[in-house]
């Protein structure tokens, strides 16, 4: 195995050895209509069984990045991700747009003001996709976040002093909504409602023994405000996005502090192949904590090749990446040809943790979750994007 510091194209190859597993893997048509596309919950798995399971909205929106993150490596290099004769990352991603509206009855809008952020943020990143390679369906994007920011504006009120609901029991304010609600504000070009929104957090939600985000507010029955004070990983990445996006002093401040406040809290040690030891991004299992340090590493990422923060600060986001990069990728297990797997084209399963390989975690013969899977192809992703190998983001401040 390779160290961290390999040539960047490593990182760019990884990541599209993750993409291909993970499409192949899991992906299909929704109930075999053609230009569709929706990703298996599990693996392996009967038609019937995904009909009757959760299919996670929220999951299939970070299958949508995912799917950008590829196509940005496809527009840097000029070559598709799975050989010629397969669909672009972005015509999947578009086709998983489709699947997803069909998938919820039609429409995008649904209980959970965090599940139609992520799909936000995903949704104006394809568009930007689809403008610079030329793509029909930029239009049709925009139309959905159109409908989304509506729901976006209704949840984010004065209640609490600021903030946005979580759902639409209006019961509970906390960063999994407010946070990447506050980033898509502020790519959209609304800075002063994003603004309000991250000083929103700062003042109610950052801990500041810890130098992170807690969850949230709950209102109870009887009108008391409870604090959830939980930290998770995914929420400090969104958060850590939106100050960078607004990209004031104070915010970029806060942001350098964030990044230093993960690497202090929110590792754990991993002994490499080589037999060195190094920290990694700690990681929350499978379900839905299987996607929460891929999110983490997406805006880790960014940290890393944002010019105006110090060398120091870039450092450290990037080592958080790409050490956790390379536990995930060295926990690779290779799929049995006489696996279930395999006859979906399926051929590396990686592992739920960086510092457990996924012979532990997914021997032969398990079943295995999609959430897991696609953290690992984020974290790869944003190795990749830290190193550099990928088309840079537009409006991004390194570009």
């Amino acid at each position: 195995m390779t160290s961290p510091d390999a040539a960047p194209a490593d990182w760019s190859d990884r990541a599209d050895e993750a993409a291909r597993s993970v499409t192949r893997m899991f992906g299909q048509r929704l109930f075999f209509l053609p230009g569709t596309h929706i990703a298996a919950i599990e693996r392996p798995s009967g038609g019937l069984k995904n009909l009757v399971r959760p299919w996670h909205y929220w999951w299939q929106a970070h299958y949508v990045d995912c799917l950008v993150d590829a196509g940005r490596r496809e527009l840097a290099r000029g070559a598709r991700f799975d050989s010629g004769s397969r669909p672009s990352a972005g015509q999947l991603a578009s086709q998983l747009v489709t699947g997803i509206r069909l998938r919820n009855f039609l429409t995008m809008v649904n209980h959970y003001y965090d599940d139609m952020a992520w799909l936000a943020l995903s949704t104006l990143r394809l568009e930007k996709l689809a403008e610079e390679t030329r793509k029909p369906g930029a239009r049709r994007h925009a139309r959905i976040r159109q409908r989304l920011t509506l729901q976006f504006d209704s949840a984010s009120t004065d209640d609490l002093g600021g903030g946005t609901f979580w759902s639409t029991k209006r019961d509970f304010k906390n960063t999994p909504a407010t946070a990447p609600v506050a980033l898509y504000y502020a790519r959209t070009g609304n800075a002063t409602r994003a603004q309000a929104l991250a000083d929103w957090l700062h003042a109610k939600l950052f801990d500041p023994a810890q130098g992170l985000y807690q969850d949230g507010l709950r209102i109870g029955s009887d009108g008391e405000v409870v604090l959830e004070a939980a930290i998770y990983t995914y929420n400090q990445g969104p958060v850590l996005g939106a100050l960078l996006e607004l990209g004031g002093e104070a915010e970029l401040e806060r942001a350098a502090a964030l990044v230093n406040a993960v690497a202090r809290h929110l590792t754990r040690p991993a002994t490499l192949a080589s037999g060195r030891t190094t920290a990694v991004l700690r990681c929350d299992g499978s379900g839905d904590g299987g996607l929460f340090t891929g999110i983490l590493a997406r805006y880790l990422a960014l940290a890393a090749t944002d010019d105006r923060l110090s060398r120091h600060t870039r450092a450290t986001a990037r080592a958080l990446v790409a050490e956790t990069a390379q536990a995930l990728w060295e926990g690779r297990r290779p799929v049995d040809p006489a696996e279930p797997l395999a006859r979906r084209g399926a051929r590396l399963v990686f592992p739920v943790f960086p510092e457990t390989p996924a012979s532990r975690t997914y021997p032969a013969g398990a079943a295995v979750e999609l959430s897991t899977q696609l953290q690992t192809w984020m974290v790869l992703e944003a190795a990749a994007a830290a190193a550099g190998t990928a088309s840079p983001e537009p409006g991004h401040p390194a570009s």
